[in-house]
């Protein structure tokens, strides 16, 4: 906030906290110590394989790479309007322009002008039909990229466009009846797959609720921009340095480009500077661009959009818009529920669908819900196709019940808390899910309990209510939500990875999976469960870039399966080669193969004690087979479309959060005072990395439900929100000074890697909980009398509109 904020109790909390945070640490580096030195590899507080790197500037990205002699660069030229019809250009024009090689348009692709990701309907460049503001229409090839970009300026003085109306939000696309792919229906009723019971059990129920609700997308932001480098090779291949989430998707797409077969084209990933979803799929129209202009002219050619081109080109989280009516008990148990959920797709499909399934099948949370019906559309606006985002859809579904349990608590006078107890999923009965898996590895109640008492909630409800009565101005608010989210791909073929392990003669190890790198630590964990498996120290372990000529037939890195897949198939094959290495070692020096030890560089056979190095030489001169792939599949998946029922998960993650805020109701200005988190990731392959990715998720998801706000021109569709000046995302300033993350305590019930569990995408929920404290805040405003109308994302201006509300 502006304004000094003079709040004894948060001094007061700080030292104590800090004192507890920094002696688990103590406590919990001195366990994982002690289990280092005993041989295990995994479990250890390692620092991400690339750190040195990323903090001395060696670690090299797509724009880093030294470029080849002869290399171009390549601009786009975007549509100046966001609808209408493309009727020609001014070709010479761009031509004459200094530097520029070649002008390309939809005409000059030899293959499919097309880079949709599952429905075709996405071209590359513009087919004559205008579909958004800032649409590729051409792109020029230049000597430099600043050649390129001022020739690709001119797009509005040479398109010649018969401009239309366009339909810019969600609820204008369902009004018009305009969806990207059908609309997706799931109903459970004990009545049958009728509505009509479920409204009648809203009907007879004691209390009734109904309401919308707005919450806004979200940008990736991603600190390395959309980037690709394409090199011709002989015989019409083809080498794309791509900075995506997904290599064989882009080798598959630009493949189909270039009119050749797959095996012409390789995809090569070292690391991308983030991409949160949104380079799993949208980095094929930059790498199809490039590829296509390096074929043409027999040269390298860069495509580097600019900040400002990469929001008016790509999509981002899709918004979504609800309509609920619910019937419940008197204590906030949910009887009946009826939802529709409309999402801002964009102008094509994308990866719209598995968003919004993702959505309906999240829409439970951690919650029975014994007669629901839901309804998902995905409207088809004339702005950028929406697509993947982290968490994938899971957020916007499991929102909108965290909504109703909240306005019900309100209306009741309950403690919201409370109210979300009495939902909970039971443990042996009420467990079972809208779309028919059965909820068997379920510790909300147990983790909730815990984060109650630790974080002192009761307590410091109370402070906060004798707070708020002394204070007309400042509002403090308090909230604890809890999570439940499905683990796994929702098509069931995905689930799948393979990976390479080499062991060479000195007794280093190479490996190379499937997976993508984007600051998460993948390849950190990678190379902890192949050390831990082949018994040696994590240094003698090497992660190579992710490369299509390597393993092939690659899902994305997204889904938070990264770690669970490729994590299973290094292990695969480093499995196989330590069950040769120990038959050969035992051949050698007695004793039996399955005897045979590996641990802390050494392998104990036959009653000696050998370097790794040393069986590993051995194993050479016996001309034993030192590398082997690694395969896995996730097993036990199932997924009927259709009728939206099956087992689509492999197992579920679990987490909560109490976010506590201080509210200017002047200003609507808010600063989040104090978080304590607890998630559930299993036994945790790597504890430091696993809590990164919770406070990073937990910042960036509230940035998303409080700051990030998307705003297009209501006429043009102009996105004017498109630059960091006008889009604003959560700095190092938005952390809360007391910030506790912890680790539930427990395993995965389920075969996953080391018994652990994803923390990519799970803990983007757990930042609920600061958007309802500032309801709370606003509430309280109101003498908790009004159930406040908030909507996402909760600006000021927001908080505002909700005051006003609530006061009148």
């Amino acid at each position: 906030m502006n304004h000094p904020v003079a709040d004894p109790l948060l001094h007061a909390a700080l030292p104590f906290a800090d004192y507890r945070h920094n002696q688990q640490a103590r406590l919990d580096s001195a366990a994982e110590a002690q289990a280092e030195q005993a041989g295990a590899r995994v479990g250890i507080s390692r620092p991400h394989e690339s750190a040195t790197l990323h903090v001395t500037g060696g670690a090299t990205y797509i724009d880093d790479l030294p470029e080849l002699a002869g290399t171009l660069h390549c601009a786009l030229g975007l549509s100046p309007v966001a609808a209408g019809r493309l009727q020609g250009f001014d070709r010479d024009a761009l031509a004459a322009m200094p530097g520029v090689v070649r002008v390309l348009t939809a005409a000059d692709i030899p293959g499919v002008n097309d880079c949709g990701s599952i429905v075709h309907d996405e071209p590359i460049l513009c087919d004559g039909e205008i579909r958004f503001l800032g649409q590729p229409v051409f792109a020029v090839v230049a000597e430099t990229r600043e050649q390129a970009r001022r020739a690709a300026a001119l797009a509005r003085q040479v398109l010649r466009v018969d401009a239309a109306e366009p339909v810019l939000t969600p609820r204008q696309a369902h009004e018009k009846g305009q969806y990207v792919v059908p609309p997706m229906h799931l109903v459970r009723s004990a009545s049958g797959l009728d509505e009509a019971g479920i409204r009648a059990a809203i009907a007879r129920a004691p209390h009734r609720l109904s309401g919308s609700l707005d919450v806004g997308g979200q940008e990736q932001f991603y600190l390395e921009g959309q980037i690709s480098y394409a090199i011709p090779k002989e015989g019409r291949g083809m080498h794309v340095h791509c900075s995506t989430q997904h290599p064989s998707e882009m080798q598959h797409l630009v493949a189909h480009a270039l009119g050749v077969p797959a095996h012409a084209v390789l995809v090569e990933c070292r690391r991308m500077g983030g991409g949160f979803g949104g380079k799993e799929s949208q980095s094929a129209q930059f790498a199809c661009i490039a590829a296509v202009a390096a074929q043409a002219l027999q040269r390298p050619v860069k495509l580097r959009l600019d900040r400002d081109d990469d929001f008016m080109v790509t999509g981002r989280r899709h918004g979504f818009w609800y309509e609920y009516e619910v019937g419940h008990d008197d204590e906030g148990r949910i009887l009946g529920a009826c939802l529709q959920m409309v999402s801002h797709a964009g102008h094509s499909a994308d990866l719209s669908a598995p968003v919004m399934t993702r959505a309906i099948c999240h829409f439970d949370n951690a919650y029975w819900l014994p007669e629901v019906a839901m309804h998902g559309y995905c409207g088809k606006t004339h702005t950028q196709s929406n697509t993947a985002f982290r968490g994938f859809g899971g957020p916007q579904g499991a929102i909108a019940i965290e909504y109703i349990l909240d306005s019900i608590a309100r209306r009741l006078g309950r403690d919201p808390l409370a109210v979300r107890r009495a939902n909970f999923y039971g443990q042996s009965e009420r467990n079972v899910t809208p779309y028919g898996q059965t909820v068997r590895d379920n510790v909300i109640h147990e983790l909730v309990d815990q984060l109650e008492a630790s974080s002192d909630y009761d307590g410091r409800r109370a402070a906060i209510a004798a707070f708020n009565a002394g204070s007309p101005v400042l509002k403090r608010g308090i909230a604890l939500t809890p999570l439940k989210f499905g683990i796994s791909f929702n098509v069931r073929h995905f689930n799948q990875a393979g990976a390479l392990v080499h062991v060479y003669t000195d007794g280093s190890i190479l490996v190379n999976h499937g997976g993508t790198e984007m600051g998460q630590g993948l390849n950190t964990k990678v190379a902890q469960v192949v050390a831990h498996e082949l018994g040696v120290g994590f240094e003698r372990v090497r992660v190579t870039a992710t490369d299509t000529s390597k393993v092939a037939n690659t899902s994305a890195t997204a889904a938070s399966t990264g770690s669970d897949l490729n994590g299973k198939a290094a292990q695969d094959a480093a499995r196989q080669i330590r069950e040769r290495l120990a038959a050969c070692a035992a051949g050698r020096h007695g004793g039996l193969a399955a005897e045979v030890r590996f641990a802390n560089d050494q392998v104990q056979v036959g009653g000696r004690t050998l370097d790794f190095a040393t069986v590993v030489g051995e194993a050479y001169l016996d001309r034993v087979q030192l590398w082997s792939d690694g395969f896995y599949a996730t097993p036990g998946l199932s997924w009927d479309r259709e009728k939206m029922q099956g087992h689509p998960f492999y197992y579920f993650a679990y987490g909560a959060a109490v976010s506590e805020v201080l509210v200017d109701t002047l200003t609507g200005e808010w600063k989040l005072l104090r978080a304590d988190v607890l998630h559930d990731a299993g036994r945790s392959l790597n504890p430091a990395l696993d809590i990164g990715q919770v406070e990073g998720a937990f910042i960036q998801g509230m940035g998303w439900l409080t700051m990030e706000e998307l705003v297009w021109h209501p006429k043009t569709g102009l996105l004017s929100t498109h630059a960091p000046s006008t889009y604003k995302i959560p700095t190092a300033n938005d952390c809360p000074p007391v910030f506790n993350v912890r680790l539930f305590e427990g395993r995965n019930a389920e075969d996953a890697i080391h018994r652990s569990k994803a923390v990519g995408e799970p803990p983007l929920l757990l930042p609920f909980s600061v958007f309802f404290a500032i309801r709370d805040a606003v509430s309280a405003a109101g003498g908790h009398r009004i159930d406040p109308p908030l909507q996402a994302p909760a600006t000021s201006e927001a908080i505002l509109r909700a005051l006003q509300a609530v006061r009148a």
